[in-house]
């Protein structure tokens, strides 16, 4: 299994029953669990490590008990792995004697496009982005090969090779650019592969129109200037922003909140900055106490872990949520499961990652015809309990 950790590998088929490692749920708003990723990973490296030769045709696989304890992973996800690849005709039981390899397998679609995907992480931002992205490569047959770089350079480099190695005829890649030491330079060596590359959620903010890149991101300014004007809309003009500083969205939500607040001449704005690691309880007592000292009666957060933690200060502060404290998170994770339900920023996650799939497919179907795209995409407010009401229900603001 060693040689097998840096990617995997998810078929899709047009036509069968077969469950391959499609989503588990096929509506926009449906999430990919932590487990179902371990099941699917695990899975994708077995099937890949049959089909590479790993376990050659009538070999012995690893007991589901020493697979377990060499991946970490419960009998439960290994048991669903290896029923997946007895569906898929992968591998067979023998009553008492183990799981082995097929002698043959299903033929492989000749002509399938193989789409691999780089992401820093599948944790919370992402699963929405690769449900999206498998939805569409499902439609078209593709095979996806997944890899992960954990935010690091030399692992992010390492993964993109064994991507090509894979066989992967184009990229969808979320690249470290913000932590390259020279973007710009780094997003012409990606742009330069020998395959077609579509970043998503990545783009050259500062290069402008000289941006090379061919993506789809969020808009990210925009979505911080729609909470504003929905604060501002319900009575809060003493306004704060509230967020981890780490990031590449950290700057440009900054962008759209101080943009919408000079257009709506917000006085005083506060502004408190935290890299996510310093985010605990006692720092967001820090920050509740800097938004008294400011008048603030109501705040952006970034993101939904933050913003959680700055409502319960408030509520440590003597504070009530909205009446004295309106919050609007950014992000809209887990937004809904707060003690007070958070109006939220929710980037269009599913749809970031269908479309950007859509482009890539239509470059690698057109080439050269296909005119190069560069979308952002707009997030939509959703708005629940913590900002007390909608646009046109004012309230009147006691002092702090």
């Amino acid at each position: 299994m060693s040689n097998h950790r840096l990617i995997a590998d998810c078929s899709f088929k047009a036509h069968p029953p077969v469950r391959h490692d499609a989503v588990t749920a096929g509506s926009p708003g449906g999430t990919v669990t932590a487990p179902e990723l371990k099941f699917r990973r695990l899975t994708a490296d077995l099937r890949r490590g049959i089909h590479d030769g790993t376990w050659p045709p009538g070999s012995k696989l690893p007991t589901e008990r020493a697979l377990a304890a060499e991946t970490g992973l419960s009998l439960t996800t290994v048991r669903r792995a290896y029923e997946e690849l007895v569906a898929e005709r992968l591998v067979e039981r023998r009553q008492g004697a183990g799981t082995f390899a097929a002698r043959s397998g299903p033929p492989e679609p000749a002509g399938r496009r193989v789409v691999g995907v780089l992401v820093p992480d599948t944790a919370l931002y992402y699963p929405r982005v690769l449900q999206g992205i498998e939805k569409e490569l499902a439609g078209a047959g593709a095979r996806l090969v997944l890899a992960c770089s954990y935010y690091d350079r030399s692992v992010e480099e390492t993964a993109i090779a064994e991507l090509l190695s894979a066989g992967a005829d184009g990229l969808l890649l979320v690249p470290g650019l913000h932590t390259a030491d020279d973007p710009a330079l780094r997003a012409r060596q990606l742009m330069e592969l020998p395959v077609p590359v579509v970043l998503v959620e990545r783009r050259l903010t500062a290069a402008g129109p000289g941006d090379p890149t061919e993506h789809v991101c969020t808009d990210h300014a925009g979505g911080a200037y729609e909470a504003v004007r929905h604060l501002y809309a319900l009575g809060h003009e003493r306004q704060a922003l509230v967020l981890r500083s780490d990031g590449p969205p950290a700057a440009l939500i900054t962008d759209g909140f101080a943009c919408a607040a000079a257009e709506l001449g917000l006085p005083r704005p506060v502004y408190v900055r935290e890299p996510m690691e310093g985010w605990d309880a006692a720092r967001a007592d820090d920050a509740v106490r800097t938004l008294l000292d400011g008048a603030v009666t109501g705040a952006l957060c970034f993101g939904d872990r933050e913003a959680t933690l700055l409502q319960s200060a408030a509520r440590r502060a003597g504070l009530r949520v909205p009446q004295d404290l309106a919050l609007v998170s950014y992000d809209n994770e887990f937004a809904d499961v707060a003690e007070i339900p958070l109006t939220a920023v929710a980037p269009p996650k599913f749809q970031m990652g269908r479309l950007a799939a859509q482009i890539l497919l239509s470059r690698l179907s057109d080439g050269d015809a296909s005119p190069v795209h560069q979308v952002q995409l707009r997030p939509k407010l959703v708005v629940r309990a913590s900002c007390g009401g909608r646009p046109g229900h004012r309230r009147t603001r006691t002092a702090l």
